[in-house]
């Protein structure tokens, strides 16, 4: 018999092998055993182009009227997928197109709803995670020395107005680039980069991969900031193209790209014997210099407790809500507020240029929301920021104050705090981590931060994120990708090959009935949900597992290692055994 459920579920579908999953536990663990309306929106890469980005609008839509979802992990497009999508639908322009056809839509999603996520362990009963050698092992990390958010300008806004981007060039007349909004305190912030530097570091970096004989390891967030990232990694790879892949391929090095979160994950949980590191935006290339400094002292400590990571990404702040574009001659480049202009520099052609601010009750919100999380879970709260030279991010520390205080004043004991800089506060994560904390962190950070915790704790699978708004919305997901690899295993074999753990997904889904059942007092549901997380908890503690766990259980002797429907099968078959 089906238990009945009142409120609809959203369901955003999205792409590849995740999304061969997540119909799967739909048919196993909603479909078959609950009477409740689904609101379903496709999510794929495909469908928010053909719609011009309208099926994301209706995903917000759906959310903050039904107020409860789940997200599948979708295909954000590089420019080849771009133009085979294109081939396949001639009748759209590019041009014409709305930035939400073609670009990722968690931030829009995010930003639609004004949530923040939290990435949390499933507490598995059996899993112990094999830590990585560091220590002396033979990794350097190698980022420029300026550009970025170091070289850049911030300023908290005087007034309320609109923040305009303005650019002249040879014409001698000004020319609007971009405008936004801003409330008085909110924090804003332009940064830019030397295509010149750029292109000089990246002839230093591969001559020094040479020279030591390193393979080469570069990492950027280009589709996200494809106008500041996207235009270093294209200017990069042309010169490794046109000067150094066949020196490298003759001397046995090898060349490997990836996005920085996922590249940091990999290389941090499991890293390479020797190799160069470039990370040539210096925000972050800055960050892992220092920890791969720490880990080859220290090393990583066994990992007895679970940790938790706040990623601020409401508000639009940070580099996620970014306006970027490379210049298109030499010019100047000026910010205007309201007539006011607040800052000026030369930028040269094909110069990255970057531009973006928060929403500083935005920040308040989430600071309140960490604060709260850790006072209900007994957790220690560790900040990143750097204050001492950026009136961006100390608006956050005047957040961290108030909200203490009003905790305070209504009697609510907050918890203990520390604040340090974001450098410190990934590397406490990664090699002092307390028994008990929680890590909040601005988007990009987060996004990384919270990749690298989820591969050292074993798989992206074995973690759970939740994005919750101020006004009680909540959408639950995997943080991990589609798996684009097991994808094409699983095309190549007509769908015999399905290795993937779809942990995570089936957490996500027990999170949201979870959620509905207290919204709605709905018992039954409250049991069920309570018996799907327990049985996905059991069926790993049972030994039973998907490749990627392989050998990371206590016992390793007793694993039997199935595939994605035989671990859904004997979830299925545990939760009838309760």
């Amino acid at each position: 018999m089906k238990i009945d459920v009142a409120s609809p579920l959203v369901i955003l579908h999205g792409d590849e092998m995740a999304q061969i999953a997540f119909e799967r536990i739909l048919e196993q663990f909603v479909r078959r055993r609950l009477e409740i309306r689904l609101v379903e929106l496709d999510l794929s890469a495909e469908s928010r182009l053909a719609s011009n980005g309208q099926v994301v609008k209706e995903a917000i839509a759906a959310l903050r009227e039904h107020g409860v979802g789940i997200k599948n992990a979708g295909v954000t497009v590089n420019r080849q997928q771009l133009d085979a999508l294109l081939a396949r639908h001639p009748d759209l322009v590019e041009e014409r197109l709305d930035k939400l056809a073609t670009k990722s839509p968690n931030g829009a999603i995010r930003k639609g709803i004004g949530g923040n996520i939290t990435r949390e362990d499933i507490q598995f009963r059996n899993l112990q995670v094999r830590k990585p050698d560091w220590i002396g092992r033979d990794i350097d990390v190698m980022t420029m020395d300026d550009g970025g958010i170091k070289h850049s300008y911030s300023e908290l806004s005087r007034n309320t107005g609109v923040l305009k981007l303005l650019f002249v060039g040879s014409s001698g007349d000004p020319v609007e680039l971009h405008r936004r909004r801003v409330n008085k305190g909110d924090p804003w912030l332009l940064a830019t980069n030397s295509m010149a530097k750029v292109e000089a570091w990246a002839h230093a970096f591969f001559q020094r991969a040479l020279d030591e004989r390193r393979d080469v390891y570069l990492g950027l967030k280009d589709t996200v900031i494809p106008g500041y990232d996207g235009v270093m990694r294209e200017t990069i790879e042309a010169i490794y193209t046109r000067d150094y892949a066949d020196p490298l391929r003759a001397a046995g090095l090898n060349y490997h790209y990836e996005l920085i979160d996922a590249q940091a994950a990999r290389i941090i949980a499991n890293p390479p014997e020797r190799a160069l590191w470039g990370v040539p935006d210096n925000t972050t290339g800055r960050k892992l210099y220092k920890l791969v400094r720490a880990l080859k002292r220290h090393g990583i400590p066994d990992r007895n407790h679970h940790l938790s990571i706040s990623r601020m990404s409401a508000g639009g702040g940070d580099q996620y809500g970014s306006f970027n574009v490379p210049a298109a001659e030499d010019g100047i480049i000026k910010v205007i507020l309201d007539g006011d202009e607040k800052h000026a520099r030369d930028v040269k052609k094909n110069d990255p240029i970057l531009l973006m601010s928060n929403d500083q009750q935005a920040i308040t919100d989430w600071v309140h929301q960490v604060f709260r999380d850790a006072s209900t879970k007994g957790k220690e709260v560790y900040f990143g920021l750097k204050r001492e030279y950026m009136e961006y991010d100390e608006v956050f520390s005047t957040s961290i104050t108030d909200v203490r205080r009003a905790l305070a004043s209504s009697g609510t004991a907050p918890p203990s705090f520390m604040i340090m800089r974001p450098s410190s506060q990934l590397i406490k994560m990664i090699t002092d981590p307390p028994r008990n904390a929680l890590y909040p962190a601005q988007n990009l950070d987060g996004d990384i931060f919270s990749d690298i915790a989820a591969a050292l704790g074993g798989s992206l699978a074995t973690a759970s994120s939740i994005i919750e708004s101020k006004d009680g919305t909540m959408l639950f997901e995997a943080p991990h990708g589609t798996a684009h690899d097991l994808y094409l295993k699983y095309l190549a074999s007509d769908g015999k090959e399905a290795l993937f753990n779809p942990s995570a997904l089936v957490y996500a889904l027990a999170n949201a009935l979870e959620t509905l059942a207290q919204r709605e007092d709905n018992r039954p549901l409250a049991q069920y949900s309570a018996a799907l997380k327990e049985a996905l908890i059991e069926t790993v503690a049972q030994g039973v597992i998907t490749g990627d766990l392989q050998g990371k259980t206590t016992d390793p002797a007793a694993e039997t290692v199935v595939d994605m429907y035989g671990f859904l099968d004997a979830i299925e078959a545990n939760l009838q055994a309760d």
